[in-house]
């Protein structure tokens, strides 16, 4: 059988031109990147407002597992679909990370027959989008020191600067640091220590900003730390913001490229889900619903992370409104949550599967609480059996969801057609009507109850009291109204990554909260999860290589 990197080398790609003029994009209203990749014009992005917008299809999962979901697969695989059926569709989806291509799992462009090319390239180093919003933030990072050094006019307390710096690596040694060692020419010397590139702010702004304007209103407006007063110290007072923008300039047009059945793709931006908001930029979201009829974009890891802050975050500062929800599971997934080991996955077990079809069911549940009408789409195995299936028919059943069988790995768009025709059916019949969990104006400790009663399922939320007081004081600084976004494992409802399915009568521990005043919403980290993840044991990067002929072998 193929690898999904010898199938994406098989597919004949068109010149990026052709793929352009499927959406409606000329030549002149885009930069080339070689000869398969481009970025979007921004002067073309700003003639598009005039235009009605399409219809948004939000696609998100059960929670991961060891055995897989392919929900990066299954949007690819539902744009094909739409495509297939006759529907102007275009896909807008996230950049992958560096950290979990060699750390974890390898690449993230989809895979089979349901993959956006060019693989390789999007799984490395791209158009450059990351490497310049790491470079944006670190110059940040840098004119902090730099400011102290040179006599501290505003009067950072160094016992409470908040940013730290980034690399879009899986590095648990830097998590915390010592900087400014070496004697007085270097600086003073404090406490520091790294995020992945994927949890910075700035990565959220660029996601999350509606254009450059936008862009250097937010970044102005990030608390970097806090005098002995604990006034705090914004971006904009140490006169880099204007550099920052100007790093960030060309990555914050959208890259366009396409899947192996030549449809259109915009890649853009890539906040983790379970330590960030999870969700691909605005400027390409709103782009693509402009270009096409049909939008399908994906939120991170599984509904209670990635959808909950798509929907309670992008929708809100945006002003989307998703017009269908697909909820992918597989049968091996839901064995797992159903207490399956890895090695037993291939029998047929439709009493593991009922077990675990609780962890579908409640994350069904929760998208309904956003007045969303969910499909379930099964990303099916060839070992799965019609038993197996018939069982998740019915659990998704009983609660009004229609359940479909997808083969987009091995069939591509075709394998999907039926699922494109079941996303039509409830888009155009207008069956969602969503909104936010929680009104603005609700106190920032009841959100993140709230996101904990109602998602997570929990009896509650704790915190040690310095924690209570931080919230406190963002609350009575006037950022009351902000979202939350709460960092937490992506493998359970609780904090606990081994309480699989759909544990309930648990608390969630708040560690910390961090203010993004750029983002404009609040970091909740809870539990033991960390900003900058590490390297498994044997991590993807020890499969990495190049071939004889010079051609990229392991990555995915």
């Amino acid at each position: 059988m193929q690898t999904d990197i010898e199938i994406a080398r098989a597919a004949t790609k068109l010149p990026i031109q052709e793929v352009a003029a499927k959406a409606g994009v000329s030549a002149d209203q885009m930069l080339p990147y070689g000869h398969d990749k481009a970025k979007l014009d921004p002067e073309f992005l700003a003639s598009l407002s005039d235009r009605p917008d399409g219809k948004l299809i939000l696609v998100t999962a059960i929670s991961p597992t060891p055995a897989g979901e392919g929900k990066t697969t299954t949007s690819i695989g539902l744009g094909d679909g739409l495509n297939h059926i006759g529907k102007q569709a275009i896909m807008a989806l996230r950049e992958p990370s560096l950290g979990p291509c060699f750390g974890m799992k390898g690449g993230a462009a989809g895979g089979g027959k349901a993959q956006v090319l060019p693989m390789e390239e999007i799984n490395l180093h791209f158009t450059g989008d990351f490497h310049a919003i790491s470079t944006a933030h670190n110059l940040l990072s840098a004119l902090i020191d730099n400011h102290i050094h040179w006599g501290n006019a505003l009067g950072i307390d160094q016992r409470r600067i908040t940013w730290k710096r980034v690399m879009d690596m899986n590095d648990r040694a830097l998590r915390e640091t010592t900087v400014a060692l070496g004697g007085v020419g270097n600086g003073y010397p404090r406490q520091d220590g790294f995020d992945i590139t994927v949890a910075s702010e700035i990565m959220a702004i660029f996601c999350l900003a509606e254009d450059l304007a936008d862009l250097e209103r937010r970044i102005g407006q990030i608390i970097v730390g806090y005098t002995r007063q604990r006034e705090p110290i914004y971006a904009r007072q140490l006169d880099g913001v204007g550099a920052m923008v100007v790093l960030l300039k060309d990555a914050l047009n959208p890259n366009l490229v396409q899947t192996i059945e030549n449809n259109p793709v915009l890649v853009h931006g890539g906040p983790f889900a379970n330590i960030a908001h999870g969700c691909n930029s605005v400027i390409a979201t709103k782009a693509a619903l402009k270009l096409a009829d049909y939008v399908v974009t994906e939120a991170g890891f599984g509904a209670d992370l990635g959808a909950e802050k798509f929907l309670d975050i992008k929708c809100r500062k945006a002003g989307l409104k998703p017009d269908c929800v697909v909820v992918v599971a597989t049968v091996r997934a839901l064995k797992c949550h159903g207490g399956v080991a890895l090695a037993d996955l291939g029998e047929e077990n439709v009493a593991a599967v009922e077990m675990g079809l609780c962890n579908l069911q409640r994350h069904i549940e929760n998208l309904q609480k956003f007045g969303l009408q969910p499909v379930v789409a099964i990303n099916r195995f060839v070992a799965d059996t019609d038993a197996e299936i018939d069982a998740v028919r019915a659990a998704a059943g009983s609660l009004g969801v229609e359940t479909i069988c997808c083969t987009h790995w091995s069939d591509g768009g075709a394998g999907a057609a039926e699922l494109a025709e079941a996303v039509v059916k409830i888009a155009e019949g207008g069956q969602s009507d969503f909104s936010p969990l929680y009104p603005d104006e609700m106190p920032l400790w009841e959100k993140i109850e709230t996101v904990a009663k109602e998602i997570y399922r929990a009896d509650g939320i704790t915190a040690d009291q310095a924690v209570r007081g931080q919230i406190e004081r963002f609350q009575d600084s006037g950022y009351g109204h902000f979202p939350v976004c709460v960092a937490k494992t992506q493998y359970s409802f609780s904090t606990d990554s081994k309480k699989i399915g759909a544990p309930t009568g648990h608390q969630i521990p708040i560690r910390e909260v961090r203010l993004s005043a750029g983002a404009e919403f609040l970091v909740v980290v809870c539990g033991d999860l960390m900003t900058m993840p590490g390297l498994p044991k044997v991590p993807a990067a020890n499969r990495i290589g190049l071939s004889e002929t010079g051609e990229i072998e392991g990555l995915f």
